[in-house]
Order: structure tokens, then C-alpha cells, then sequence
């Protein structure tokens, strides 16, 4: 587990992909049970750690996830998160080319519980919500695009929905039409950036994941830096 901000009250850390955030009915253990199992270990603390869980990540995604140590901040960062006052800049790598080099993408998606997977629609439909993204191109190779996006919305796989419409599915992400798997059974999706007023002593925080520790996520993130 890699630490990268820790104070008092949060604690931002840098998932893998095949890590899952908080529990589901697969019962593999979670990321936020291994961050209370280091606080707990760290701080000598007896009895049950605290730990909210503000945000998810899809399981195959690498980034940043911030966690609540206090109630507190727990309380706070969901209104945050709520309301858009915690900005997220993820970084995509796909194997075409967008038509246009950066712009913003408004869908309505419609989520199918079943296939866990997620539509979009270019006008409203029943039992659809709308989601907003603006991307821009950062950097190519001879094979692959790097697309930064920047989320307006908040919605069930939206980032892989939206730019698989658009023509450009996420390398890796054969749900949302990519023509292989990637090896270790990733998507080749990174939450990059996490900026935000902390909650409680207010100074502003801006945080960066490092890239995955591969050849291509090195190669092409040295490309768009």
C-alpha cells in the first residue's frame, strides 16, 4: 500500500488496479481494511479503527483514494465530493485518436445493474442520468493516445462510458469495447490528481499519483508531462 498524504484527519492513498475500495460480495479484502489495519499499527491504537470511505475507484483502475480517519471529515468531504468541491484529473490511455484534440462530452447514461456496465445516450432517456466530462489529448505514441479528463459529474463507470462513445475505449477495458485485455487484467486508467480545501485546517491540498510501473504507462506519461 503506498501512502502518499497523511495527517490527523484523511489519508490519500495510490490503489493498484485489482484492488477493490470497500467490500463487496466477491469477499476479497479491501483497501480501506488494509488502511486501518497500517493506522491501527501505526498509531498503537487499541480497540477499532475509524475509517470513512469518501469515493470509490473501479476495481481494474490505479489512483488515488482519499479515506476519513475522523467523523469529521467524513462529514465534510461527503458534501465535498457532493458538490464538486473536490476536483479529480484522471489520465486514459486509448488506442485510437479522438476526432478532436480536447473538448467536453455531455451523455446520459443509463446503468444496467446486471451487467454492471453503464449506456450513454445523447438525449435524456427514462431512468437516465446526465454526465459531463471535458478530456484533452496530452500525449501520443505511434500506437496510443493519452487523454487527460477532468470529471464534471459523478456517475457508474463514467470516464470509460463516455470516451468508449466517443470512439476511444480505454485500453484494457473490453466491457466498453477494447479489442484485448491487458495482461495483468488492468484498464489502463489512472486517477493522476486529487485537488481540494481540506476540511478541517482548510489549506489547500494537491496531490499526484505516480503512473503504473510498466513500459507503456512510462513511456507515454514521459510523453505528456
Amino acid at each position: 500500500m503506498e501512502v502518499v498524504y497523511e495527517d490527523n484527519h484523511i489519508i490519500i492513498v495510490s490503489k493498484r488496479s485489482g484492488e477493490i475500495v470497500q467490500g463487496d460480495k466477491t469477499g476479497d479484502k479491501p483497501l480501506s481494511e488494509t488502511v486501518k489495519e497500517y493506522i491501527k499499527i501505526k498509531s498503537a491504537k487499541p480497540g477499532n479503527v475509524f475509517l470513512g470511505v469518501t469515493h470509490r475507484l473501479d476495481r481494474p483502475v490505479w489512483g488515488l483514494v482519499v479515506f476519513a480517519k475522523t467523523s469529521k471529515a467524513l462529514t465534510r468531504l461527503n458534501e465535498m465530493f457532493r458538490v464538486g468541491d473536490v476536483h479529480k484529473t484522471y489520465w486514459a490511455i486509448t488506442k485510437n485518436f479522438p476526432k478532436q484534440t480536447e473538448g467536453t462530452l455531455t451523455d446520459w447514461l443509463v446503468r444496467n445493474e446486471k451487467q454492471n456496465k453503464s449506456y450513454a445516450y445523447d438525449h435524456e432517456v427514462p431512468n437516465s442520468k446526465q454526465a459531463i466530462l471535458k478530456y484533452r489529448v496530452i500525449g501520443h505514441s505511434d500506437n496510443y493516445t493519452l487523454i487527460e479528463v477532468n470529471l464534471m459529474t459523478g456517475r457508474h463507470h463514467q470516464i470509460r462510458c463516455q470516451l468508449a462513445n466517443m470512439g476511444c475505449p480505454i485500453k484494457g477495458d473490453l466491457k466498453y469495447g477494447a479489442k484485448r485485455s491487458n495482461p495483468d487484467g488492468s484498464i489502463s486508467l489512472l486517477a493522476r490528481k486529487i485537488e481540494f480545501v481540506h476540511p478541517v485546517s482548510k489549506k489547500e491540498i494537491v496531490i499526484e499519483a505516480s503512473v503504473p510501473e510498466d513500459n507503456l504507462w512510462r513511456n507515454i506519461a514521459k510523453i505528456g508531462e
